[in-house]
């Protein structure tokens, strides 16, 4: 995969993620999250574990954007995203690769397609990234699968296209939601072993999961949810 990312990054020490004393809840009930304060530095990795229920989903979804918090204060790249413009938001989150356990593929778009979305999107030639995107696909296990729609794919080659359409853009935070809960444990070696080098060349990734065999395959820091509070193991 060396050719695929280019290990010129930003040593910007500025923190990619920063919570202080943030708290969630929905509608009048009680907050289902609460006193979050972290960070998550710049090219850092991490893993986000905690049961089920205890609000995996809902902080990654807090750090997009995609919920707001009742209360505290949320900065992404050094940004306070209280008040923030859609067009900044918009902005912040071409910076995220995302990767959601309902995968959100098109099933009108072929596999290729789908993964060189974002850089469609982004208004680049397909001939600048047609390559790149092709060496990814293999990468994960899908070249003989990038001209299919996502109707004909199982649950984990669906998965390993989400995963490649999050690492395309080369983001400088990867948030991935059980990225290999669909897959064999030889494929998620694989795996981790991208986000690794992903990491290596200077993205921040948080992995939630609740495997222990996949954490316990590297060494480093652990962000810990129980009972709405969040535990953090060095």
């Amino acid at each position: 995969m060396e050719a695929f990312y280019d290990s010129d990054f930003s040593r910007d020490t500025t923190a990619v993620v920063h919570f202080e004393n943030v708290g969630v809840r929905y509608g009048m009930g009680p907050e289902v999250l609460r006193d979050l304060t972290f960070s998550i530095e710049p090219h850092s990795f991490q893993f986000l574990t905690g049961p089920s229920g205890a609000g995996k989903t809902t902080l990654l979804r807090l750090i997009l954007l995609a919920v707001k918090p009742t209360r505290g204060l949320i900065s992404l790249f050094g940004e306070d995203v209280s008040g923030i413009s859609k067009d900044s938001l918009t902005d912040l989150r071409r910076r995220m690769g995302v990767v959601f356990q309902d995968f959100r593929l098109l099933d009108h778009l072929t596999t290729y397609e789908n993964v060189a979305l974002p850089l469609r999107v982004q208004g680049k030639e397909e001939a600048s990234y047609r390559a790149e995107v092709v060496e990814l696909l293999r990468w994960v296990g899908l070249g003989d699968r990038m001209h299919v729609l996502p109707p004909v794919l199982s649950g984990g080659e669906k998965q390993r296209a989400a995963i490649a359409r999050a690492l395309i853009v080369r983001p400088d935070l990867l948030l991935a939601d059980e990225p290999t809960g669909n897959v064999d444990p030889s494929l998620a070696r694989r795996l981790l072993r991208l986000f690794i080098e992903l990491n290596r060349l200077g993205t921040s990734v948080v992995i939630a999961t609740h495997d222990f065999s996949l954490m316990d395959q590297l060494d480093v820091r652990r962000l810990v949810l129980g009972d709405g509070r969040l535990h953090i193991d060095e």
